[in-house]
């Protein structure tokens, strides 16, 4: 692959030559089989890979808007649904769309959702109903997205991490995670939990409040919160989201979720 992150770092996209395009679209194919990432995993710490995001930016550039049907409707854009779920051993529910450059490993449930190019998914999640994974984001094995949920795209600048959301994590209904967070492995997120790259996330289970921020770490139970903040025109609160407890480890995923909603009452 190193031949194809040299290619990519050389092309200018002002003076794009045919070669460039058929470099782009290489890239973009590698993309779409899973055998590159956006973004991997390596010793416990996560990279990103600026040159395939790049050649995601690149790629918008060079391609054109066309008329793309699917029986009686009718789209116009750049860039055409994913094709073959069968052959993938992916499920994907009408309407339900895996756009081309996003990949999905064997065992891939999308509902009526949304994935976005640039994004990977891991097997045994389910994409539910209206939920949408954005451009770039990293979803693990096992994840469950609720109905609503919007994980959002990042592509620019082509360092930036994008969303990722780690093996066996539960993100419950209309919660929006952004701007590059990373929810750990295992942890749940409650309905309605709003997380972007500033946003306190609060451990409150000590006798000291504990603050992080850009993550949730393992096995972590969320919910919606408010603090106050002072402002000129007086107090009023602000979001945050709060760490209420900690998922006990299990290896059976579904007792370990259903226990930790049951005992901290968590609203999904």
């Amino acid at each position: 692959m190193e031949n194809f992150k040299d290619k990519i770092e050389k092309i200018d996209i002002n003076n794009v030559t045919a070669s460039d395009v058929t470099v782009i679209e290489s890239v973009i194919q590698l993309l779409d089989n899973g055998k590159i990432r956006v973004a991997e995993p390596i010793e416990n710490d996560w990279f990103v890979n600026e040159w395939v995001k790049t050649a995601i930016l690149y790629y918008f550039s060079v391609k054109k808007l066309e008329i793309i049907e699917s029986g009686e409707l009718e789209y116009y854009d750049k860039i055409a649904p994913k094709k073959n779920y069968e052959e993938l051993k992916i499920r994907v529910v009408p309407p339900g769309v895996v756009r081309y450059g996003g990949f999905c490993e064997p065992g891939v449930v999308v509902m009526p959702g949304f994935v976005n190019i640039g994004a990977y998914v891991g097997s045994g999640t389910m994409v539910d109903t209206w939920a949408t994974v954005g451009s770039c984001a990293q979803i693990g094995r096992n994840v469950h997205l609720s109905g609503g949920v919007g994980i959002g795209g990042v592509l620019e600048p082509p360092s930036a991490m994008p969303v990722i959301i780690e093996d066996g994590a539960f993100i419950g209904s209309r919660s929006i995670i952004v701007e590059g967070v990373k929810i750990e492995k295992g942890a749940v997120i409650g309905a309605n939990v709003t997380i972007t790259g500033t946003t306190p996330i609060i451990d409150v289970t000590g006798e000291e409040p504990k603050e992080y921020k850009g993550f949730v770490p393992e096995n972590s139970v969320v919910i919606p919160g408010t603090r106050p903040k002072v402002f000129p025109s007086g107090e009023f609160n602000t979001p945050c989201a709060l760490i209420i407890g900690k998922r006990k480890e299990s290896t059976n995923q579904k007792t370990s979720l259903n226990d930790a909603l049951r005992t901290f009452g968590v609203q999904v």
